[in-house]
């Protein structure tokens, strides 16, 4: 009798001990889960990204000299042009006493930017002399280890840009030269005034490839309308737009990496020049932006890039090769602190840290995380501080850390 009472109170004891736990089991918080990555070190770069187009390094746009027929331009887009070679025909109309003297004003005008970018090419020489001289200096001073080699590397990206900068300048010279033999030539149609039967030869001003013909039949067409724009398109530049407020991160020297543009491989760059003038431009939004044009050259050869292609360039404003780094999408702020949540023993815990350098997909980590750390990637607003987690992606090993820096 007494075995049996005893044998009754434990069994009851049992089924109040169930009874509790499954009381308190329903109580505690599911998992929540939750996608995980791991701190890791690597590379990172910081950049700023927009679209872009290619440019002929020199345009040359060849005008009517005065109003007047044309003949047919017979050249097509692509087609070699000879410096001096004659790509159309001209017969003027007849010119009025004020209109000859108007194209006296116009040779007068013409004559003196011949004489300023006969200057220019004088001063871009000289520049290019001392950026030689110079890049000379420190390359002694490089190999007698007195100096870091990036002031080398510098030295040579000044040396370069000088040199293009003197090439531009002698383009620039021979154009206006040009312009001017057509100002002078654009006086024969006073000849036309008196009956003769004047034909003004219109002449390519440099050697290279048609890019344009905006109407090839023949016409009758104004002084000063364009005819055919001349350049090299195998000398190609980049042109991209950024906002002013991303321009004034770009210094010359910056690499460029040129992606979309229909090859397997980013294509090398390297900013030349951040115009001094910003212009206003209207996004497909309707809000109007204030943007600046930013001008890169081809470090990689462009293969079959033409004049006026796009690419989607990325200027690289900052690189790191072993930085400590998670994927911005694990930061969150708490009052005025950055902070992620770290998984440890199955629960969330709340870490402050401080941040450095931010890219696109990652951001650098200078406090409060170690490597192999794992950290959760979006958290949601169940997530609080010791909250039980449940990571979905538990097959996770070292080094694993999100998306891989962007890296040329």
């Amino acid at each position: 009798m007494r075995f049996a009472n005893l044998t009754r109170k434990l069994l009851y004891a049992a089924l109040g001990t169930v009874a509790i736990g499954a009381i308190v089991w329903g109580f505690i918080p599911e998992s929540v889960p939750v996608d995980v990555t791991v701190a890791g070190r690597g590379p990172l770069q910081v950049t700023s990204d927009e679209d872009a187009e290619t440019r002929a390094h020199d345009r040359y746009v060849v005008s009517a000299p005065v109003g007047g027929r044309i003949s047919r331009i017979e050249l097509h887009e692509g087609d070699v042009v000879r410096r001096e070679q004659v790509v159309v025909q001209l017969w003027p109309t007849p010119l009025s006493a004020r209109e000859r003297e108007e194209h006296v004003a116009r040779i007068a005008a013409a004559d003196a930017l011949v004489l300023e970018a006969e200057e220019r090419v004088r001063h871009a020489a000289t520049d290019y002399e001392q950026a030689k001289r110079e890049r000379q200096r420190v390359d002694r001073l490089v190999q007698g280890g007195l100096i870091a080699p990036q002031v080398g590397e510098q030295s040579q990206v000044a040396e370069a840009t000088s040199a293009n900068e003197l090439e531009a300048a002698r383009f620039h010279a021979r154009s206006a030269q040009a312009d001017a033999q057509a100002a002078r030539a654009a006086l024969l149609a006073v000849d036309g005034a008196r009956g003769a039967r004047i034909v003004i030869p219109i002449r390519a001003p440099v050697e290279g490839k048609v890019l344009r013909i905006p109407d090839k039949s023949e016409r009758v067409v104004a002084s000063g309308a364009p005819l055919l724009t001349v350049g090299d398109p195998n000398r190609l530049e980049v042109v991209i737009d950024l906002l002013s407020t991303e321009a004034v991160k770009v210094k010359a020297g910056m690499p460029v990496l040129l992606e979309g543009w229909g090859g397997d491989r980013p294509l090398r760059a390297r900013v030349r020049i951040v115009e001094p003038l910003a212009f206003t431009k209207v996004s497909a939004l309707g809000v109007e932006e204030q943007r600046v044009n930013v001008i890169a050259d081809f470090v990689d050869p462009p293969g079959t890039l033409g004049d006026a292609f796009r690419v989607e360039a990325r200027v690289v404003l900052w690189s790191g090769e072993d930085v400590l780094k998670v994927p911005v999408s694990a930061l969150f702020r708490r009052a005025e602190s950055w902070s992620v949540f770290v998984v440890e023993g199955g629960r969330a815990r709340r870490r402050e840290v401080e941040i450095g350098h931010r890219g696109a997909l990652e951001v650098e980590i200078t406090k409060g995380l170690n490597v192999g750390e794992r950290v959760i990637r979006h958290p949601s607003n169940d997530i609080d501080e010791g909250r039980r987690v449940r990571a979905m992606n538990s097959r996770l090993g070292p080094g694993a850390g999100g998306p891989a820096a962007r890296t040329p």
